[in-house]
């Protein structure tokens, strides 16, 4: 999602750098033209609204459409986008009225903000384009907060913590694939689960027992031996008979029996098999764990064949590090699959365009301060007590003001659109969707970004400026 948040903020924040040029009067007493202010108020209320409505109408905790919450979602970034293209002229306006109310500063700050309003037509593009860049930044920090936050809460383990699985896997290919992990992991206890060598679906009934359902079906079971049931239960004393099926569940249940329904493939009836086999309960290692643990005698005493599924290797016995998992890929190849389970872990790739984001921040700042790195200063007459006389602190005065003036309206802007578009984009598509999860919005990353960009844009100003050499006036010699 960052990176489309990125092409609609690049290419909109490009419109809204065209708005700004165009704002910029040619009378130098002027503050801004009237049409281009007129369409951005226009496009930054549109933009507001399309955003407070897309927030409105994902607010509860609900199933929501897979294309239609994608459609709102992407409704609700253009009204971001929008936004920051409606705020162009007004940061031209900003430069004239902050050129105008310079009197009251430091002589330094206000010999800056004099000079970023007299050139507007230079300094204004340049400043939208730290907006843009702040904006997205922001927008993109509290976004992925609450896109994490809810993730975690709608995880679920697919083992237990530290568990290694070695699955995706033929049937043919199951025997080398097992002696590989026992080369890789010599020692290390294998725990093997089976499944059907044809489809047959396959439904369980345990009583009361409140067990995961999908499509209205309870199709919770693993099937394997007594390995499988001690590594669910992480008990090596837990009791394994190969006739009786075993609830693992945290919850307090009893339990006696359960009933296996499944249909006969390649029979010319339409009445399906059940089976009944006693049971008992067990509590679980992980108490998110729910179970039905089926021993494999029961399916083959059923006349269905089994053929191996998965591989476990019990965190309890060994704990699989990073390293051993990637030697194990390298040696399965394409064959088999690996995963080890740690957890919910949030994705990292959205703090490569926050970097981006402020990079391109930094550089909108100096250009607005007509200091670049490698740019020559230029050669201007002294003037007594004023900051063209300390060239680095002049240069500095003035990147540092862009960046805080640019900045200052991004992150205004970003907080807007971020906060609002944290409800579109932690929508569910499940039918039975966790509850909304709330997130603490990240300020302090803000408040480092408001103030550290000014002050990062002056150092960069000020060491890359060069000393000014005053320019003298060249007097005749006596006689």
């Amino acid at each position: 999602m960052a990176e489309i948040l990125t092409f609609l903020f690049a290419g909109f924040g490009l419109g809204s750098v065209v708005l700004a040029a165009r704002s910029v009067p040619s009378a130098p007493g002027a503050l801004v033209r009237r049409r281009p202010l007129v369409w951005g108020s226009a496009l930054l209320v549109s933009g507001c609204v399309i955003m407070v409505l897309a927030a409105w109408s994902t607010h509860e905790d609900g199933h929501y459409d897979d294309f239609g919450s994608a459609m709102i979602l992407l409704a609700a970034m253009t009204g971001g986008a929008l936004v920051l293209l409606g705020l162009g002229p007004f940061l031209a306006l900003l430069l004239g009225v902050a050129g105008r109310w310079s009197v009251r500063p430091l002589p330094p700050i206000r010999l800056a903000a004099h000079d970023l309003a007299r050139d507007r037509a230079r300094t204004a593009p340049a400043l939208v384009t730290t907006m843009v860049a702040t904006a997205l930044a922001v927008t993109v920090i509290i976004v992925a907060a609450a896109a994490a936050e809810q993730n975690r809460a709608d995880y679920k383990p697919e083992a237990r913590s530290g568990a290694l699985l070695v699955r995706y896997f033929s049937a043919a290919d199951a025997p080398a694939v097992l002696a590989a992990v026992r080369r890789e992991l010599p020692g290390v206890p294998v725990v093997q689960t089976y499944r059907h060598r044809e489809i047959r679906p396959y439904s369980l009934h345990a009583g009361d027992v409140d067990l995961p359902e999908r499509h209205g079906v309870i199709t919770s079971g693993v099937i394997g031996d007594g390995a499988l049931l001690r590594y669910l239960t992480g008990d090596p004393s837990t009791p394994y008979e190969e006739n009786t099926a075993v609830v693992v569940t945290a919850d307090d249940v009893e339990v006696g029996s359960v009933t296996i329904r499944y249909d006969l493939l390649g029979e010319d009836t339409t009445a399906p098999v059940i089976k009944q086999v006693p049971a008992t309960a067990a509590r679980p290692a992980d108490p998110s764990t729910k179970e039905v643990f089926l021993p494999a005698r029961i399916f083959r005493d059923l006349g269905q064949n089994l053929e191996p599924d998965e591989l476990i290797v019990d965190p309890s016995v060994h704990s699989t590090s990073e390293m051993e998992q990637q030697r194990l890929d390298r040696r399965l190849g394409d064959v088999a699959q690996t995963y080890v389970e740690r957890g919910y872990q949030p994705p990292s790739g959205w703090r490569i365009v926050v970097a981006v984001a402020v990079v391109v921040a930094l550089g909108g700042a100096l250009v607005a301060a007509g200091r670049v790195p490698g740019a020559r200063s230029r050669r201007v007459p002294p003037r007594a007590g004023g900051p063209d006389a300390r060239p680095r602190w002049s240069a500095a005065c003035r990147a540092g003001l862009a960046a805080a003036i640019g900045t200052a309206v991004g992150v205004a802007a970003g907080c807007l659109i971020g906060l609002l578009l944290a409800w579109p984009v932690t929508t569910s598509s499940g039918w039975e969707p966790a509850p909304r999860a709330g997130f603490a919005t990240p300020w302090p990353s803000i408040a480092a970004l408001a103030a550290g960009l000014p002050v990062l844009a002056a150092a960069v100003a000020a060491s890359a400026c060069t000393a000014v050499r005053p320019v003298r006036s060249r007097t005749p010699a006596p006689g």
